[in-house]
């Protein structure tokens, strides 16, 4: 599958208040499922010595597919594809190393 075909399945299946702006729903709810992912990132160093189980890692695949429904949904409700996405922040990586400026401060370095 790739993010095109992801973002036409996901879509199907979205339903959720437009509160002020279309795109308010989304962002909020991908805040919420990164939250949960740094949550159980958080115990795993907390109880497991940063140990991660295949549980914890099932569990973890759970929230990461929360966090890109919700990505892929902003990006629908901001008319972007996924694909554009992934395509620009390749570019913007290869172009920060090709510039020695992978470490630093800024998004625009």
């Amino acid at each position: 599958m790739n993010f095109e075909e992801y973002q036409k399945e996901v879509n199907k299946h979205a339903v959720y208040p437009i509160v002020g702006k279309k795109f308010v729903y989304p962002v909020l709810g991908l805040v919420g499922e990164a939250g949960e992912v740094a949550e159980k990132i958080k115990k795993i160093l907390r109880d497991n010595d940063g140990n991660v189980s295949e549980e914890q890692k099932n569990e973890i695949k759970k929230e990461l597919g929360d966090v890109l429904w919700y990505l892929s949904q902003l990006a629908i409700d901001l008319e972007i594809s996924l694909d554009d996405v992934a395509s620009c922040n390749i570019e913007k990586i290869k172009s920060r190393r090709e510039r020695g400026v992978v470490k630093g401060i800024g998004d625009n370095r």
